[in-house]
């Protein structure tokens, strides 16, 4: 070899290893895009139990992987921008725990990228995978059931207001993957426990305030609030106006019931966020989700605060009582 040409190729050889050591180092690193539907402060304990679920599968958020977390605040409008910046960046995996509009404008947005879902309807009706035990495409998680709970959830409030006649149901409807099926399962299950229902909807903190002036004028007999990220973020407010306008009210979180609902019926919230970074965390190690079974979650809590039942005047009868998971006094 020439002296020329052997100085030439140590010198491209130096020049391009610093590229090629940075390219290496941002590499050993995985970033994890997480959508949430609602606020990261409502999330807050659902995402610790996502990253304990990194934690079980040997992931350790800052050190062997980056998550970004983005919360939608019930914004809907903002998935296609969202979703085409995380995959134009190529993160590694995208999770999105509890929401199903993420999910599917994730599907939309990529099929390369994996996709770790948590979505309370059916998956493969939503078109996110072709078969619950196998995917067969780029997406796998969690299906936690909250569409097939809403029945039962609407016949516990009735059982805690025996006279109730007319029952509001407060939707999103700019998250129509949420509201439509809400609105279907309770109008189908309201006739059989003989309740009426009344459609309110709302999108911003102000119409939830102009929900609750149009219940203090109309003054249904109980409300029927929606599955929605949105309205968990809210809950405070909601729970608040619901005491001050002496209505009995159902949602699907205990974190709800907890900031003073009166009841709740649904699965756990933590354990699904959990199993969504499990599943992450088995992607990032090389699992493919098309051979990763969809998880169905199939524990339900019923939680009762007895402190907001007796606010209301309402006597739980002593077989509700007996059936509740969890008793906030």
């Amino acid at each position: 070899m020439r002296r020329r040409d052997f100085i030439k190729g140590v010198v491209g050889s130096a020049s391009a290893w610093p590229i090629a050591a940075r390219a290496q180092q941002q590499s050993t690193v995985p970033v994890v895009g997480v959508v949430i539907g609602g606020s990261l402060d409502a999330s807050a304990s659902g995402l610790t139990a996502f990253r304990d679920g990194l934690n079980e599968g040997g992931y350790v958020e800052g050190k062997d992987v980056t998550v970004e977390h983005h919360a939608l605040e019930g914004h809907f409008d903002r998935l296609p921008a969202l979703m085409d910046d995380l995959v134009r960046r190529r993160v590694a995996v995208i999770a999105t725990p509890g929401s199903s509009a993420a999910a599917v404008a994730a599907k939309a947005a990529t099929a390369i990228i994996p996709i770790a879902f948590a979505v309370g309807e059916d998956p493969v009706r939503l078109g996110l995978v072709t078969n619950l035990a196998r995917p067969g495409g780029n997406a796998t998680g969690v299906n936690f059931f909250v569409q097939e709970v809403l029945a039962k959830r609407l016949r516990l409030l009735h059982d805690l207001a025996p006279k109730a006649v007319r029952v509001a149901v407060l939707v999103n409807p700019t998250n129509p993957l949420v509201a439509q099926p809400t609105l279907r399962a309770v109008e189908e299950a309201a006739p059989a426990i003989g309740l009426q229902t009344q459609i309110l909807n709302a999108t911003t903190a102000a119409e939830i305030d102009a929900a609750f002036e149009t219940i203090a004028r109309e003054r249904p007999d109980a409300l029927f609030v929606a599955a929605d990220a949105f309205f968990v973020s809210r809950r405070v407010q909601i729970v608040t106006l619901a005491a001050r306008n002496g209505i009995p009210a159902s949602y699907a979180t205990g974190d709800t019931v907890a900031a003073g609902g009166l009841m709740s019926y649904g699965t756990d919230p933590a354990d699904m966020y959990r199993q969504v970074g499990l599943y992450t965390s088995k992607i990032l190690k090389g699992a493919k989700p098309a051979d990763l079974p969809v998880t169905q979650l199939t524990k339900f809590a019923f939680v009762l605060n007895l402190q907001t039942a007796r606010a209301l005047g309402i006597e739980v009868p002593p077989a509700v009582l007996s059936i509740a998971d969890e008793v906030i006094e």
